[in-house]
């Protein structure tokens, strides 16, 4: 069955689901769009602030009629109670409470960056390499739903398992375990969620994955600063954020405004990391400051943050990631995993 097919078929069955006040789901005007991939399925019931538990049981309803047409597929119905003011907080003030812990997992290092295109995923998925080439228990979690780089990264093929329960068992690929929306998307198919539908996806990719015992989970979060990054921060404990930049100007201008953000949300900032650095002449052994010299570095000392490293512009590296074979992973003795593997102890000593 197409996914336009099975997605109207859904939205039919939805109609037997009663909501309060009188009504069904498949009319309610704050039903969203039924997005039918073929690892998942995922909608959303926007309510009132207030009605959240009221509309609990056409949320379960809900889902069990969609995972009944939907076989194998993951099925996720959130609901959401959007206050028209949007979320508040001001310089040095706590976060909303209500943060917990990811069962299983010790620590939590997000990797982000202010915009895209300074190799944000491939830092992120090096950096996790790294650390498990510390000896630690190692998961990375893919939330740039909206443009997923993992699989490709690691080289992941086919849909994560669902367990009975309906918790995602990750990939697993060069000892770290893994788990992406892309893994559950066609090629070339665009996840077109609403900021609150794609905070629930990441909520339950981070919530309903076995994660077994971890040391610590790396999150490549999306660039920039959006409602990924807040829905994250808000619910989960993070011990720390590494900020990606390249030595450009332009990009870490945008960076300073990703600190900025995390700093008003009281999550610490771990360091800054320089990507494409500098390129050295495989003919020559002359080095060209492509993208400028010792911007980040610079940055992160006004900053008052600590400089991780520095990342050199490296065909192998780009190679490595379009082959699914990380630079860490294929050449742990070469000197880009030493540049990963350095940033990878400095972290160790800032998360105990």
């Amino acid at each position: 069955m197409a996914d336009t097919e099975l997605s109207a078929e859904i939205k039919s069955a939805l109609a037997g689901v009663e909501i309060p006040g009188g009504g069904d789901l498949a009319s309610y005007p704050g039903l969203s769009e039924i997005i039918v991939t073929p690892g998942a399925i995922a909608f959303a019931i926007a309510v009132q602030p207030g009605m959240e538990a009221a509309f609990g049981p056409a949320r379960d309803d809900a889902h069990k009629r969609a995972q009944a047409l939907g076989g194998a597929r993951k099925v996720m119905v959130s609901i959401t109670a959007e206050k028209s003011s949007g979320p508040k907080f001001s310089h040095g003030s706590p976060v909303p409470a209500g943060k917990t812990s990811v069962k299983g997992v010790r620590r939590i290092i997000a990797v982000g960056s202010g915009k895209g295109g300074v190799g944000k995923s491939t830092t992120s998925v090096n950096i996790a390499l790294a650390l498990a080439a510390e000896g630690l228990k190692v998961g990375i979690l893919d939330a740039d739903l909206y443009g997923p780089s993992v699989p490709k990264l690691l080289g992941l093929e086919g849909r994560p398992a669902i367990r009975e329960d309906g918790i995602f068992s990750p990939h697993e690929a060069f000892g770290v375990k893994a788990i992406s929306i892309g893994s559950m998307l066609v090629p070339g198919q665009a996840v077109v969620w609403r900021g609150p539908m794609a905070t629930s996806g990441l909520r339950q990719l981070l919530r309903e994955t076995d994660w077994g015992e971890l040391d610590v989970l790396v999150i490549d979060l999306p660039p920039g600063t959006g409602d990924i990054h807040i829905g994250l921060f808000q619910q989960a404990v993070v011990d720390g954020v590494v900020i990606v930049s390249t030595p450009q100007d332009l990009a870490l201008i945008d960076a300073q405004k990703a600190i900025d953000m995390l700093r008003r949300m009281n999550v610490p900032v771990l360091g800054l990391v320089e990507n494409m650095s500098y390129f050295i002449a495989p003919d020559t052994g002359n080095r060209y400051d492509i993208f400028g010299s010792g911007g980040a570095e610079k940055a992160a000392a006004d900053l008052d943050l600590e400089f991780l490293g520095a990342i050199p512009l490296v065909m192998s590296i780009r190679e490595n990631s379009d082959a699914g074979a990380p630079s860490v992973a294929v050449d742990p003795e070469g000197p880009e995993a030493a540049a990963y593997r350095a940033i990878a102890r400095r972290l160790v000593t800032r998360i105990p």
